[in-house]
């Protein structure tokens, strides 16, 4: 996938979010680690890091290295991990995420600019873990 149409998934889905009471902003092409911030329809203060999959897994990766800098940022800040994939769209607050076991997997140095591959750190979060499902029919 090409990071021009990754950055517009993202940009449609803070669309589809604002719509829906939420008052985000984009920042997918800055050096921030997330896709999105703003304030929740509840009126807290957020950040949404956003993966857009190829291909299903039973299980979403998300990388330690993210999570711990998601989760550096001030406590009264909602953390959201987002993950869309051909089964459906999935959505994970990750100050709820208690007990995360981080699991060593070989996978690709990054996501689109190289090939090569090496041992990452990641919590494997379940499909039941999320907060929002939206599995296609």
């Amino acid at each position: 996938m090409k990071l021009e149409t990754i950055h517009n998934f993202e940009k449609a889905l803070v669309t589809a979010l604002n719509l829906d009471g939420w008052r985000l902003v984009h920042t997918g092409e800055t050096s921030l680690p997330y896709d999105a911030q703003g304030i929740t329809p509840k009126g807290y203060k957020c950040v949404i890091e956003m993966k857009f999959r190829d291909k299903y897994y039973e299980t979403k990766i998300l990388e330690v290295g993210k999570y711990n800098n998601l989760m550096k940022m001030d406590s009264d800040i909602h953390k959201f991990y987002f993950v869309n994939d051909p089964k459906g769209n999935y959505m994970f607050w990750l100050n709820d995420l208690k007990d995360l076991k981080p699991e060593e997997l070989y996978c690709p140095k990054t996501t689109m600019w190289n090939t090569n591959k090496q041992n990452k750190s990641v919590y494997l979060l379940q499909e039941k873990q999320a907060i929002i499902t939206n599995i296609y029919e």
